[in-house]
């Protein structure tokens, strides 16, 4: 029985929401109010399969290869969205590239680097034109997590660009292979593991994407598993930043990174925002610099996070730590000595629900409050405490969304 409820819980990490649930989300939300498809970008190592009429599908194996695309998500008033067939734009050669012996070593085969410079080429060109025809000229970047298939995963940043608006934010979504049926646990830990898998290439994403002409910002959204992989994305690149005398903000034009009930051990999570500073040996433009003054351009960190989440409780006793999307403003003293390292990057938000109410993990979907508030915090720009942000201090870094913070549905979300 103990067993089942691990699995039951498991589970619940990453299904599709009940009907019920995304029929309120829906409701509440932008996605009914489009009129025409929302055109999704996406960057995805899962491996291709044949789909009806041989349209490509992606399946939940590993691909050795990157791929980026786009799929129409087309609304549908009172039920999911539903996306079309996916077009795959490129894909670069296979990893690991090949290699040629020359005179000293080895080097990058010649047609390899010329495919991944094609490859690069036809990403830069295709989200120039899409970046200049939207307002803001800055992308949303979705990572989804555990258990999500690519439809899942398309179908969440759909909604997300639904809400923020899909003429003012160019979306995109990084899909990695999740949803499987192999190992244990339905699948939970292989998914872990191709997380890991995926670190790599969803680096490569980051800067395809940073490099596009026109670009202003770029914004992450990562969900429970998918918070671990972007993590590990911004440790990795703000140390090569640091090590050339650079700013990883600055570079890659990193405007806001939410998290969204992660699913991170919250002793890794800050090791590694901390990693590069905590190393004094690490080389700054070619030596170790103990004097250094670094100016990295503060990096900030939005958490959506409640006790209530009994998928991250049943993580946690799977691994035998707290995880960062149960800290909330209830938290123990021992959970708030945690999470302080990180008290000058993070606002940490506590969504507040009723008795009667079932959000489970994926509420930051299929709760209105939370999809209001990540419109204010990216599309509107408001900061923790300005008017116009329904959240409540408690204590820094803790703040509270309370019940019915955005109860004014697509009219708030949608001025």
């Amino acid at each position: 029985m103990r067993y089942f409820h691990y699995w039951l819980a498991i589970l619940l990490m990453g299904v599709a929401l009940p009907a019920a649930i995304a029929k309120e989300a829906d409701a509440s939300g932008a996605i009914i109010s489009a009129t025409q498809p929302i055109d999704v970008f996406y960057f995805s190592d899962r491996q291709p399969v044949a789909g009806e009429n041989g349209a490509i599908q992606y399946g939940a194996d590993r691909a050795w290869s990157l791929a980026f695309g786009s799929v129409a998500v087309f609304p549908q008033s009172g039920a999911e969205p539903s996306p079309g067939s996916p077009k795959e734009i490129v894909r670069f050669p296979e990893t690991p590239y090949k290699v040629e012996k020359v005179k000293g070593g080895i080097r990058r085969d010649p047609a390899a680097l010329a495919a991944h410079r094609q490859a690069a080429q036809d990403i830069e060109r295709t989200l120039q034109a899409k970046i200049a025809s939207t307002a803001s000229k800055e992308v949303v970047l979705y990572v989804h997590g555990f258990n999500n298939s690519f439809d899942d995963a398309v179908k969440s940043a759909a909604r997300m660009c639904g809400d923020l608006g899909p003429d003012r934010f160019t979306c995109i979504v990084f899909s990695w292979p999740a949803g499987g049926e192999k190992g244990a646990f339905f699948g939970y830990n292989f998914d872990r593991e191709s997380g890991e898998f995926s670190v790599t290439d969803l680096k490569k994403a980051v800067r395809f994407i940073a490099r596009t002409p026109g670009l202003k910002k770029i914004h992450f959204i990562a969900h429970s598993r998918g918070a671990d992989i972007l993590t590990s994305v911004i440790q990795q690149l703000n140390g090569e930043t640091y090590a050339v005398g650079k700013s990883f903000m600055s570079e890659y034009k990193i405007g806001e990174a939410v998290l969204a009930a992660p699913d991170i051990d919250i002793d890794v999570a800050v090791g590694k925002f901390a990693a590069t500073i905590s190393d004094p040996d690490t080389p700054r433009i070619g030596k170790a610099d103990y004097g250094v003054v670094y100016n990295p351009v503060r990096i900030h960190l939005t958490v959506y996070a409640t006790a209530g989440d009994a998928a991250l409780d049943m993580s946690r006793s799977l691994y035998g730590n707290t995880r960062l999307g149960l800290v909330d403003a209830s938290a123990s003293d021992d959970g708030v000595t945690l999470v302080s390292p990180l008290k000058d990057v993070v606002d940490l938000i506590s969504v507040e629900q009723s008795g009667a109410d079932f959000f489970g993990h994926n509420y930051f979907l299929s709760s209105p409050n939370v999809r209001g508030d990540i419109v204010a915090l990216i599309r509107d720009k408001k900061a923790a405490g300005a008017p116009g942000r329904e959240l409540q201090e408690i204590r820094r870094p803790f703040w509270r969304l309370p019940l019915n913070a955005y109860s004014t549905g697509p009219a708030r979300l949608n001025p």
